[in-house]
């Protein structure tokens, strides 16, 4: 039986605001948003914001497993999906562009930022798990290569968002995303000359 209380109707208003906040801050300007900036944003006072999140990196966390249960629902829906392929690059493609408008997502994919818990920990453990899952799928419908693992596709993964970065092509975002993760598909010209 749990000895946490429920919190009260203006407290709950209270730590969505905070996390709501949170999320803009983060996604816009990366983990270095002071916990005072936060609270102003949220419309409460710093001591709001510390009862319900102690440390500005408690904060980052609860921001961050949001974003990787949301990543965890989108790979499960993409496991269901009926062609495997499309399935598997949209999702490169929505993760990659989710990552490139959030910052804190950037931060917690490149390892930056805060040491993460125990709960971010087992989140990302069971979104790698569906990855792999996904990964699998693709490569036995023979739209991925056979020669790469889930630790390849992330390394790709921090390239297109590098690549992405680098573009100040604003009418087409996804554009070098998609010629990155083109090396995966197994018609990859390079693949065939190591071949």
């Amino acid at each position: 039986m749990s000895t946490e209380r429920p919190l009260r109707a203006d407290a709950r208003r209270n730590r969505e605001r905070i996390l709501q906040a949170a999320r803009h801050a983060f996604a816009a300007e990366g983990i270095g948003v002071p916990l005072d900036e936060i609270a102003r944003r949220a419309g409460v006072g710093p001591g709001t914001v510390h009862r319900h999140f102690p440390t500005k990196e408690t904060l980052f966390e609860a921001v961050v497993v949001e974003h990787l249960e949301q990543l965890t629902r989108d790979a499960r829906a993409a496991l269901q999906a009926d062609e495997a392929g499309s399935a598997f690059f949209a999702f490169l493609i929505r993760m990659t562009g989710e990552a490139d408008a959030k910052q804190d997502l950037a931060d917690a994919i490149a390892g930056a930022g805060a040491n993460l818990g125990s709960a971010t920990l087992q989140v990302a453990a069971d979104l790698r798990e569906i990855f792999a899952a996904l990964l699998e799928r693709a490569q036995r419908a023979n739209v991925v290569r056979a020669d790469v693992d889930a630790a390849d596709v992330q390394a790709i993964v921090l390239a297109a968002l590098t690549a992405q970065r680098q573009c100040a092509d604003t009418t087409r975002p996804d554009r070098l995303a998609a010629l990155v993760f083109d090396c995966l598909r197994p018609n990859d010209p390079f693949a065939r000359r190591q071949g």
